[in-house]
């Protein structure tokens, strides 16, 4: 097994490798040993997945179950995982600056810090404050005795505020404020995807996930993309599947959902012990 330094180098250089590449977001042990068994280079968890493993909804964890949650995923990888820690679990900097750290120690070698605030009254943080979340995260990270890496997230295009001049500002300030990686969740297009990473000097990561709004790793590759994430799109998968085989059940009392499932002992291939 790697030393946490040792996939923290591995991870950051995938950011600085000429390829692009897909971190494939695990909600669980078991979907972290399949997802390295099939070959991805990194991990990353999903505040949703975790959410909805835990039975609900996104944004209604605490920061003790979150980090629980991701110090299981990494105990089942060999693979770098970095970490969807929404806002950092509190409006201050310096507490976003405590979720950083408390990450490295349980074995994350990156996290990503958004700049929404979780008040549908007043959903995005001002820019001014949202820069200091992520220089003060950036401290913490430069901390830590290797190189964590920060991902800052602009969530206008979630959030209500589909402003592409806007969400370019706010990526900028906070690349300016040290950040490693820019994330703009929710692009409306390739022409979008490739202006913001134009104006960016360091990787951009793109969350792959939204119908009509994804695209394919080559083409994001020609537009200026980095990283490609996932999001909660594989969970969904995995409970879309739960959802259609139980309906099947209890609807029809068939079971043809058994034809296209893994055997056990081809799931058992995939975990230890």
């Amino acid at each position: 097994m790697s030393s946490q330094a040792e996939k923290a180098e591995r991870f950051r250089a995938l950011h600085d490798a000429p390829e692009t590449f897909v971190i494939a977001n695990a909600w669980d042990a078991g979907s972290a040993r399949i997802l390295t068994a099939l070959g991805f280079s990194a991990l990353a968890t999903s505040s949703g997945a975790c959410a909805g493993v835990l039975g609900r909804r996104d944004g209604m964890v605490t920061r003790d179950e979150a980090l629980a949650h991701c110090r299981a995923i990494v105990e089942a990888t060999g693979l770098p995982v970095s970490a969807d820690l929404e806002k950092g679990f509190g409006d201050l900097p310096e507490t976003a600056a405590e979720t950083i750290r408390l990450a490295a120690e349980i074995g994350l070698v990156g996290a990503s810090i958004e700049d929404a605030t979780g008040d549908s009254a007043h959903p995005l943080f001002e820019v001014s404050h949202a820069r200091d979340r992520i220089a003060a995260s950036v401290e913490a990270a430069r901390s830590v005795l290797f190189p964590f890496t920060l991902t800052a997230r602009a969530e206008n295009f979630l959030r209500g505020n589909p402003d592409l001049d806007d969400t370019i500002h706010r990526l900028l300030a906070y690349e300016a404020a040290g950040a490693d990686v820019l994330m703009a969740p929710g692009l409306p297009d390739i022409d979008a995807v490739h202006a913001v990473c134009s104006a960016l000097s360091r990787p951009f990561n793109f969350m792959a996930g939204i119908k009509g709004k994804s695209f394919t790793v080559a083409v994001l590759s020609g537009a200026g993309v980095k990283r490609v994430s996932l999001a909660t799109s594989l969970y969904r998968a995995a409970m879309t599947g739960l959802v259609n085989a139980a309906k099947e059940v209890t609807e029809h009392g068939t079971f043809d959902y058994l034809d296209e499932t893994l055997p056990t002992p081809g799931l058992n291939a995939f975990m230890r012990g």
